[in-house]
């Protein structure tokens, strides 16, 4: 006598669906569960772009524009970092930047406090500094100096083709 192998039984647990891993440990924890391991996956993956970034250092030449968006949250950090650039080697005390950005009503302690910020948001990109420290005066470091200095060139020779173009003019 035959057997079949298509029973009721075996029918009924042929169409029965599985749950799904959700279903198991309820929807709230399997979306907390997803969003750690993507967390984790982009974590590896900025890691990897630093090292490949630091390791690249010496062939990268950054700009202005660079820097602010690595370091600048907003206008106030871009006019604190113009007005150190216009200052030079010497740099500033925080009073005399506060003093040149009072339309922004900023004090001493908020300079430090946001050079510092600065600071930190660059280092954690490139491994750079964006300012120092010079005894009591803050100036940009040579990183920044050289990545201002580019863009300040570059003004000054379009600048000069301009003027030229007026003096064809006339």
């Amino acid at each position: 006598m035959e057997v079949k192998e298509n029973t009721v039984q075996n029918i009924e647990k042929a169409k029965k669906k599985k749950r799904s891993q959700a279903d198991k440990v309820g929807k709230f924890k399997y979306l907390l569960q997803k969003n750690r391991e993507a967390s984790k996956d982009i974590a590896e993956i900025k890691l990897m772009l630093r090292t490949l970034l630091n390791g690249m250092k010496s062939s990268l030449r950054y700009d202005q524009s660079t820097i602010e968006k690595f370091s600048c949250t907003d206008d106030i950090d871009r006019e604190i970092l113009q007005v150190l650039f216009e200052a030079g080697s010497p740099g500033l005390l925080p009073t005399d930047i506060a003093a040149k950005l009072e339309r922004f009503k900023v004090t001493r302690h908020h300079v430090s406090r946001r050079l510092h910020r600065m600071n930190k948001r660059l280092q954690k990109h490139i491994k750079e500094l964006v300012a120092e420290q010079r005894g009591w005066h803050w100036a940009l470091t040579s990183f920044a100096l050289e990545a201002y200095g580019a863009t300040e060139e570059d003004l000054q020779s379009t600048k000069s083709d301009e003027e030229e173009m007026s003096v064809d003019v006339d």
